[in-house]
């Protein structure tokens, strides 16, 4: 599993309001695998682009404006914050009304989080540390945002694994109690595809109960440090002492270390490790230590020897680790866990301790395994968080099929479709006769899966405008021709501007199967799109078993997982 897959784009409004807040829509970029991917935002517009002002009929833009990857937070009305009392880690009712007196940092937390939840937690335990005496006038605050982990022992693991358990008071309670909790909040929370999905939200509250400020969290590790800087300045302005914040950081972009280029990162146990391109394939892992709380990463580190043998007998790529040390709770953390295994490792194991290199590499959750050809093009990636972590046989499996296919293969013309497809089931040849063509509403797409019905399915949402989708597309219209005669490939257009956008796409790449319409995202009760490109893999009794947001960079990547979801190959 685990944690924050999408989030609203609207920020939340106001507890205890009905109208939107006051402040100023900014660019909001949230990253997949190799692009970016456009979120859904009220009618389909893909990125809004308006700066906070500097002041009355001011329009200079400073570097926290400009910068994606940090939020200078939108100011709120100043009401009181709506009151809550849950359970604290250690099993003690705390309320917020309590903390009057104190400026309360409340954030929204999946107890179980691996991606965006960890990098709002590390900042605002830098943020307190970051006004010295002054940071015990702060309250740290969390909120579970699970509701399919709301017992004690989530909230405690999780405070524990980040080295928070007495530096935060992480509450739970009922799932009735949360869910009020949530709504008073705005803090969306849903289940999709055994995903847990919640507004990554942090509200800043005054010693009077008041809410100042909303922030929502970017995914992005190199930042983490930049935005406990925008939190601590803000308490401090705050706080009746307005104490100096000890950080003096720039907030202009900090550049990542794209996949294309070398770098030198501490190798633990001592000594340097090279990252980067070297002329042939290499296979990283990049994971972090507090993972012990949703697996045995001890345990599955060390699976990875079997890989490791195998790769060093010339056939497979290299294996290198990287922990991410930029949100380790502590330097001791990974040697902690690795003193903890029966035996050194057989791979070497880099620290990232900037944040810039698992940024450039696309990582998005934790652990993440990313295989990047020689040239320093990612080929696979696999999510071991939600997607669980691969045997070995599965692993090879996966490398060798990013590996085994070109880069690039352009799919066959419309034209040759019949000829290619002659002699399908009748049910995928009702598939094929609608070749790129656009139908009606997406209320058509259930029945069609249902009289597809034992034929495994792959739908793959896109969108005109979505640069991603433009780019993946020939790969579905290869893979659809290659994998016709015993899957159904079908289309949603999805979020798009109108059927003439979408009809443009599908001028442009030939497709051997139909798309659908939904303007609104939603796949008529099958799922929701909160990001594009995706791909959902169905089985052959009708049931979703895998849905990937983000890019396919390889026709092995998209082969790979066509081979194992839907021919369970």
């Amino acid at each position: 599993m685990r944690g924050y897959r999408r989030v609203s784009q609207e920020r939340p409004q106001s507890p205890e309001s009905s109208e939107p807040e006051p402040g100023v829509p900014r660019r909001r970029v949230w990253q997949r695998p190799a692009v970016a991917v456009a979120v859904a935002f009220a009618a389909a517009v893909i990125v809004v682009i308006v700066a906070l002002v500097s002041g009355p009929g001011s329009t200079t833009l400073t570097s926290v404006q400009t910068n994606p990857d940090l939020d200078p937070g939108t100011p709120l009305h100043g009401r009181v914050a709506p009151n809550f009392t849950l359970t604290s880690q250690f099993g003690r009712p705390v309320s917020l009304r309590s903390l009057r007196g104190h400026i309360v940092l409340l954030a929204f937390n999946d107890a179980e989080c691996t991606t965006v939840c960890p990098l709002t937690t590390a900042a605002m335990v830098q943020a307190k540390s970051l006004l010295g005496a002054a940071g015990d006038s702060v309250e740290l605050l969390g909120v579970n945002a699970n509701p399919d982990a709301t017992a004690l022992k989530w909230v405690r693991d999780y405070s524990r694994v980040h080295g928070m358990l007495h530096q935060w008071q992480f509450l739970t309670g009922s799932v009735a109690q949360l869910r009020a909790v949530w709504k008073a909040y705005h803090i969306e929370v849903a289940i999709d595809a055994g995903d847990i999905d919640h507004t990554p939200a942090l509200y800043l509250i005054d010693g009077a109960g008041r809410l100042k400020k909303i922030y929502l969290t970017e995914m992005a590790y190199r930042s983490v440090d930049q935005q406990a800087q925008i939190y601590a300045r803000e308490i401090a302005s705050l706080l009746p002492s307005h104490p100096r914040v000890r950080s003096a950081l720039s907030y202009a972009d900090i550049p990542s270390v794209s996949t294309a280029r070398s770098v030198t990162l501490p190798r633990s146990g001592g000594g340097s490790l090279r990252i980067g391109p070297a002329g042939k394939p290499r296979l990283y892992v990049f994971f972090a230590t507090w993972v012990t709380e949703t697996m045995d990463l001890g345990s599955d580190l060390e699976a990875l020897r079997g890989y490791e043998k195998l790769a060093a007998g010339g056939d497979l790529p290299e294996l290198t680790a990287v922990d991410e040390g930029s949100i380790e709770p502590t330097p001791q953390a990974l040697p902690s866990l690795l003193r903890g295994l029966p035996a050194p490792l057989s791979y070497p194991i880099a620290i990232d301790g900037s944040g810039r290199v698992a940024d450039g590499y696309q990582v998005q959750d934790q652990p993440w395994f990313v295989l990047v050809s020689g040239s320093g093009r990612i080929l696979w990636y696999w999510d071991a968080s939600t997607q669980g972590w691969p045997s070995v046989a599965s692993l090879v499996r996966h490398v060798g099929a990013a590996l085994s296919s070109p880069p690039s293969i352009k799919p066959p013309p419309k034209r040759e479709l019949p000829r290619l497809l002659a002699g399908s089931p009748a049910p995928l040849a009702a598939v094929h006769k609608q070749a790129g063509r656009l139908l009606g509403s997406v209320s058509g797409l259930l029945p069609r899966i249902r009289a597809l019905r034992g034929y495994p399915i792959v739908v793959n949402a896109w969108a005109s405008w979505c640069g991603p989708c433009n780019q993946e597309a020939p790969l579905f219209g290869y893979a659809s021709v290659h994998y016709g005669r015993q899957v159904a490939f079908l289309g949603v257009d999805a979020l798009d501007y109108g059927a003439s956008y979408g009809l443009g796409f599908l001028a442009k790449h030939p497709l051997s199967y139909p798309s659908y319409q939904s303007p609104s995202g939603e796949l008529d009760g099958l799922t929701g799109v909160f990001g594009l490109p995706t791909t959902i893999f169905i089985n052959r009794a009708g049931k979703i078993i895998d849905k990937n947001t983000g890019i396919y960079d390889s026709q092995g990547a998209l082969d790979g997982d066509i081979q194992h979801y839907a021919l369970g190959e």
